[in-house]
């Protein structure tokens, strides 16, 4: 279980790219057990070599660098009261709660996770300095049932301070062999716990014990019921589950658990 501790403040980095610590998406991770996650505001500065993700809601995160990047999940135009301009968005399709039509014009990456018009698809590989952001197609159960939309969504993958988050979207099957391959190791997942909607219960699990990150952060949760069937599902397959109420969480490569942990964030709008 985690160790929660405050963080530290320290002084203001400047939004210009930096060097990225490497990940290791594509190799081994090195085992490392300091237990405990910082907390801070959005607003606040970052440590180096450090990672912070805040749970806005439904399937939106804000994911933020040390050298000031900033990048939302799944966009759907709505960050609560807060006069704040991300750096880049990704958005899925499968419902109009997990994109937007109009997204600001002052975003200077929006990066759509669906196949073009033409069927052509959208292979997103970002490298903003400190950040690198990177898409794996999956595909969609087709509205009304019965059919498929090839590569209808995306697993977003952000690499930054040397960790790889990853972000699965409106999943709705398991990833096979090839997709598992090329989304990689993931140190954090952030993963929709829906029951049905996306992916059901069981299957999720599944999902999560392949992968095995160290951080697993429900969302796409409509109520106790939902979220409390897959904190006992991954209790029962060895993952610790932490509930701490609160709704950011700051991470580094020395500070993921030594367990695999489902990590509750509260959403909240930022203001």
């Amino acid at each position: 279980m985690f160790k929660l501790a405050a963080a530290f403040a320290f002084a203001a980095l400047p939004a210009m790219a930096q060097e990225r610590i490497p990940s290791h998406c594509h190799a081994l991770a090195q085992n490392v057990g300091v237990p405990f996650v910082q907390l801070a505001s959005y607003t606040d500065p970052l440590p180096d070599g450090t990672v912070r993700i805040s749970y806005i809601g439904h399937a939106a995160f804000l994911i933020q660098t040390t050298g000031g990047l900033s990048a939302v999940t799944d966009f759907a135009n709505d960050l609560g009261g807060a006069d704040f301009v991300p750096d880049v968005v990704t958005m899925n399709n499968a419902h109009i709660t997990h994109f937007t039509y109009s997204p600001d014009p002052a975003i200077p990456h929006v990066l759509e996770g669906w196949v073009e018009a033409t069927g052509v698809e959208r292979g997103h590989n970002l490298d903003l300095g400190d950040m690198l952001v990177r898409n794996v197609h999956t595909d969609l159960r087709s509205r009304g049932g019965g059919g498929v939309t090839r590569d209808g969504n995306s697993v977003f993958i952000f690499e930054a301070a040397g960790l790889c988050i990853g972000h699965l979207g409106h999943l709705h099957h398991v990833p096979d062999d090839g997709q598992y391959a090329e989304i990689g190791r993931l140190d954090v997942v952030m993963a929709a716990v829906d029951g049905g909607v996306s992916l059901d219960t069981e299957s999720m699990i599944e999902v999560m014990e392949r992968f095995k990150a160290r951080v697993v952060i429900p969302m796409h949760w409509f109520g106790r019921f939902t979220l409390d069937r897959f904190l006992s599902g991954m209790t029962e397959g060895g993952f610790d589950v932490v509930e701490a109420g609160i709704r950011e969480i700051t991470l580094s490569m020395d500070s993921l658990p030594a367990r695999p942990t489902v990590m509750v964030l509260e959403p909240g709008p930022l203001d």
